[in-house]
């Protein structure tokens, strides 16, 4: 399928990318709208080369700002989170009619002029600010505590005032366009990101294993998978890496296998023979549940944040209500009652989040908000939907 590019944009167009340190799924998203765009400059915070190294993304026009300067700041950005506003806003943006933000961070925040259409596609208000400042100072040392509450504070306060700054905000579920409005008090349309299911495919006969893949760190909760493994006669394979690593492998049981990070082939492979994929932490969208859909593996996951849009309970997956080792077994026991979930049904439902699909959505709304924001008349407010109610808080 052949996907236009967009149609009625001006040729002066930006991209603004919060940290190109990393190539994961948010880089994906961006290299997909880079190709639509194949001479709309990048403006990020900080960027590592060896990052895009490879991609569709190495030798595009890159501009940084003033912390890829810093020492350490490519690896640790995060750590500097007062100076990031600051960046966000030195970004000299003038010469541009339409900015598009992929946020987030902070790259909502850049400066832009009232004649300057700008829309920001919206993974999460920062969540360790918004929806799980909590969490993440529980998981602070005591000492820094008090610290971080006053710069969570005031980065809340500079997040709300940098969100009326933006025309449109566009949200990759269901579950972010609520975090925006709780948030912002704005309208977000759903345009779900980007996956490679042409990459995944059914790997034939299905193995005895379940398989966990995330970051092993501590809010990706496969703590939980690997306790409930604990007393479960089934392998389970753990795929990736972090700094729980060494924790969790201390109290896995013989049953779970620790393999690292694998090839994108090893991956494909892994799945596509998977009895399961299991999954216990809250998620923006969760690529990964969707991959293993694509590869015929049926889903185990927490039923918090975006996976009931991802998952069809009792087709492609079983979905678990608390983050508990005892409900993961209760969740996988329920899908092994199941009858044989069939490869295709699985796939056909994957196929609902391809490129090609993005690629249209993400161009209709782009080019529809685009329309609506240089005919408005004087004095209207160009920010759509600011003040509707929480029921109609998406568009459909």
């Amino acid at each position: 399928m052949t996907v236009r590019r967009f149609a009625t944009l001006p040729d002066a167009v930006a991209l603004v990318h919060d940290a190109l340190a990393t190539y994961g799924g948010a880089e994906r998203v961006l290299a997909t709208v880079a190709e639509l765009l194949p001479t709309a400059p990048i403006h990020t915070l900080v960027f590592d080369p060896q990052a895009v190294h490879g991609t569709s993304l190495e030798g595009r026009e890159i501009h940084t700002s003033f912390v890829d300067r810093l020492p350490c700041a490519r690896h640790h950005y995060r750590l500097m989170l007062p100076f990031l506003p600051l960046a966000a806003e030195g970004f000299d943006l003038t010469p541009f009619d339409v900015v598009l933000s992929f946020h987030y961070a902070v790259a909502h925040g850049v400066l832009t002029r009232p004649d300057q259409f700008h829309l920001s596609y919206t993974y999460t208000p920062l969540r360790h600010a918004w929806q799980q400042q909590r969490d993440f100072l529980r998981s602070l040392p005591p000492p820094a505590r008090p610290l971080a509450r006053p710069v969570l504070h005031h980065f809340r306060l500079w997040d709300r005032a940098a969100a009326d700054g933006v025309d449109r905000f566009v949200a990759i579920s269901r579950w972010i366009a609520a975090c925006i409005w709780r948030a912002y008090r704005r309208r977000a349309p759903v345009v779900y990101p980007p996956v490679d299911v042409d990459a995944f495919e059914p790997g034939g006969t299905r193995g005895d294993h379940y398989l966990t893949l995330a970051r092993l760190e501590r809010h990706k909760r496969v703590d939980v998978v690997v306790e409930a493994f604990a007393h479960l006669d089934r392998p389970l394979l753990v795929v990736g890496d972090g700094p729980q690593r060494r924790a969790l492998a201390r109290r896995a049981t013989p049953n779970v296998q620790f393999l690292g990070r694998v090839t994108h082939r090893e991956l494909i492979d892994i799945m596509g023979r998977a009895r399961g994929l299991v999954h216990a932490a809250e998620e923006d969208f969760g690529i990964a549940l969707v991959e293993a859909q694509a590869a015929g593996c049926p889903v185990v996951a927490y039923a918090g944040g975006a996976a009931p849009e991802l998952v069809k309970e009792g087709h492609t997956g079983v979905l678990f209500r608390s983050q508990t080792p005892e409900a993961v077994r209760e969740a996988i026991e329920t899908l092994e009652g199941l009858p044989r979930l069939r490869d295709a049904d699985l796939r056909k439902h994957a196929e609902r989040f391809s490129t090609e699909r993005f690629e249209a959505e993400f161009q209709r709304v782009v080019e529809q908000a685009w329309d609506r924001f240089r005919t408005r008349r004087p004095g209207e407010d160009r920010r759509p939907g600011r003040t509707q109610p929480a029921a109609s808080l998406v568009d459909a």
